[in-house]
């Protein structure tokens, strides 16, 4: 059978309580065009979203590592999503088969899916960086995902989107913290809607700059939506590429 894996992606430090932090979800956002964005994957515990994902190759769907700490090891991916709740044909669920932890943390990893995506209008990959580098301060880039629509509230059914602009690493370190925010491994944005901490629903999902996913969503401000003092973080991922096509190839 051919193989499709879930890339699993962090930050490299251990210290932070991701359990505290990691929660995102987009409030006050707007609706994205129905399958505008058909890398984006829903990860799945017994048929119900919790986190997002996106895919990066036929074979591959990254996500971030903390989205698998609670529901393991069952978790399935769902492909070519609008509407989660809507019964459509266009929908394809694929069945996480195993997973790759990353050697320098505990939550970080890859997990290998049943079957390959059969890419069609609804279900593409995504670009991923072929270097490492730093995204320019001032861009503006977008998130989306399935997350919660109002602090403490119920996920969205739809996927929804937003913009976000990139923060200098030097406000971003004062905002977090060196001990809780490392330039080389990381991106911080702020944005002009609101992105609260509120459920799982958007954690994991791709920070998007142009058409290449530059970042994972990962943690925010555990008690503030979009809050000027902490704001959102993504893993970079181009500070991965090495450990990424060691194990999955030059994906672009």
């Amino acid at each position: 059978m051919t193989i499709i894996s879930l890339l699993l992606l962090a930050s490299l430090l251990p210290h932070l309580t991701f359990t505290a932090r990691a929660n995102v979800g987009i409030v006050n956002g707007r609706e994205a065009k129905p399958h505008s964005r058909p890398y984006m994957v829903s990860v799945q515990f017994k048929e119900q979203h919790f986190c997002g994902g996106f895919l990066v190759s036929e074979r591959f769907v990254m996500t971030a590592a903390h989205c698998r700490a609670k529901y393991s090891p069952v978790l399935t991916v769902v492909l070519g999503a609008h509407e989660l709740q809507k019964n459509s044909g266009k929908l394809v669920r694929i069945k996480v088969e195993s997973y790759h932890q990353h050697p320098d943390y505990s939550n970080n990893s890859q997990s290998i899916l049943e079957k390959k995506a059969q890419l069609n209008d609804n279900i593409k990959w995504i670009s991923i960086p072929t270097e490492e580098g730093d995204v320019e301060a001032g861009s503006v880039c977008s998130v989306a995902g399935w997350g919660s629509l109002e602090t403490n509230g119920s996920e969205s059914d739809r996927l929804m989107e937003t913009n976000v602009t990139v923060m200098n690493n030097n406000n971003c370190e004062h905002k977090w913290t060196k001990e809780d925010f490392s330039a080389s491994l990381m991106i911080m944005t702020v944005n002009e809607v609101l992105i609260c901490v509120s459920s799982q629903g958007d954690s994991g999902g791709p920070l998007v700059c142009g058409d290449t996913a530059v970042g994972v969503t990962s943690f925010g401000d555990p008690d503030l939506c979009n809050s000027p003092e902490l704001p959102e973080v993504y893993t970079k991922i181009s500070a991965f590429l090495q450990w990424i096509k060691s194990i999955i190839g030059n994906v672009n």
